[in-house]
């Protein structure tokens, strides 16, 4: 069946994490990489729409500093992965930057994973960087990280073993998300073999050990300015999670718990310490000496986490979850939207949700929606961001219908069910 082809800006406004994506090439582009700025210039890229919010602009240092630890994050998670001898590179989410070519020219397979949004724009401008008798190694798919049957068809033909990188994107999920997350990660390593690496467990503590030197005494308000800038351009709720480990509530509390919630998944971790892998970070070099060295000290106390399925004996765990396709049946009747919702509002059926309810819009008038989710499995982010659409226009006029125990879960992790009537 023919896949539905979305205008770019509905996509965009079901995932509007992908402009982050777009705030990191145009850093690394910053820091002089040429295919970095061959992608920047390709997507006609500016510095203020990409690195400012609504309400802050980034100082000198802060830019620096989100220099530094893309750098250091970018190259050192490429060294683990070309150390590993791992056959197939799978980058979720690959955003806009140019990691496939270089894993190309090395003659290694690479997948670039991310939500339709981004890849509708970086498969081009990559492509376009890569020799054509590489770009046979080189595979670009839209995925939502939650589905665990699009992340499957995507790597259908992947050969194993897998190293599945992911930087940047486990904070902006909640526990429930992230659930499923690793269930289905677990999955595709039980199927393929290898292992994920991970640099976001730790990334506040990378972030506070690349910062303080460089800001001493400012250091608290930079951070909260930063948190706050990340949040308005991602328009979800960040770094509030089992797999994002705060240091001001103990490292050693935060690691103990984030090992727990991989063990409640089948999964465990090993601590790969940054400083013995990280190779020379340019950007280091605009800082003096003694603030430089400081900071690639302090990568001594930063880890990146090897993650891999649990064995029992000489089998390993099997999960294996299965979702029913997205559909939605509606019908109005006086002023009252009916809509009925079946199997999972992701963030690759999010569009088609958000379409037909413009549709609707657009043919009837009504003042108040009635949802039944008594078939609905499952809800993301990007489902609860047209939900929020769809409150925007009718406040307090909505309900929920029929929902299960897992549903409510999610509603009350992402505080929904405080503007949202949900009855039985």
């Amino acid at each position: 069946m023919k896949e539905n082809v979305f205008d770019l800006s509905l996509l965009e406004r079901v995932n509007p994490v992908s402009s982050t994506a777009k705030m990191t090439v145009y850093q690394l582009s910053s820091m002089g990489y040429e295919d970095a700025k061959k992608i920047v210039d390709s997507l006609h890229l500016q510095y203020d729409a990409t690195q400012n919010s609504a309400s802050f602009k980034i100082s000198k240092e802060m830019m620096l500093n989100s220099a530094i630890m893309l750098e250091t994050r970018y190259l050192t998670c490429e060294q683990i992965a070309l150390d590993s001898k791992a056959k197939t590179i799978v980058d979720l989410p690959c955003g806009y930057m140019p990691r496939a070519k270089s894993f190309a020219e090395k003659g290694i397979s690479y997948y670039g994973l991310d939500l339709p949004a981004v890849i509708l724009e970086a498969e081009p401008a990559v492509t376009n960087l890569i020799d054509d008798n590489k770009k046979n190694l080189v595979h670009f798919h839209g995925v939502d990280a939650t589905n665990g049957n699009s992340l499957e068809q995507s790597l259908i033909e992947a050969e194993g073993p897998l190293c599945i990188l992911t930087e940047g994107l486990l904070m902006y999920f909640t526990d429930s998300e992230l659930g499923a997350i690793c269930d289905n990660i677990k999955s595709l390593l039980e199927r393929h073999g290898g292992f994920w690496l991970s640099a976001d467990p730790e990334t506040s503590l990378q972030f506070f050990l690349t910062l303080q030197p460089i800001l001493g005494e400012h250091f608290n308000d930079a951070l909260k300015a930063s948190k706050e800038r990340v949040q308005e351009k991602s328009d979800v709720k960040v770094g509030n999670n089992a797999l994002t480990i705060k240091p001001q509530e103990g490292m050693e509390n935060g690691i103990k718990k984030a090992m727990e919630f991989l063990a409640s998944h089948g999964l465990k971790a090993e601590r790969l310490s940054v400083s013995e892998y990280m190779p020379k970070i340019n950007s280091l070099d605009s800082l003096p000496l003694k603030q430089a060295e400081t900071i690639k000290d302090n990568m001594k106390k930063v880890a990146y986490w090897k993650i891999t399925p649990i064995k029992e004996g000489n089998k390993t765990k099997s999960s294996e979850i299965k979702f029913k396709n997205f559909g939605l049946k509606y019908n109005v009747e006086g002023n009252v939207l009916y809509l009925e919702l079946k199997g999972r509002v992701d963030s690759l059926t999010s569009p088609n949700l958000l379409q037909s309810y413009e549709k609707i819009k657009e043919e009837y008038t009504f003042d108040m929606i009635d949802i039944d989710c008594k078939e609905l499995d499952y809800i993301s982010s990007a489902g609860l961001r047209v939900l929020l659409i769809m409150i925007k226009e009718h406040p307090d006029r909505i309900k929920l219908l029929n929902t299960n125990s897992y549903i409510k879960k999610i509603l009350n992790e992402t505080g929904f069910d405080t503007f949202l009537v949900v009855a039985d």
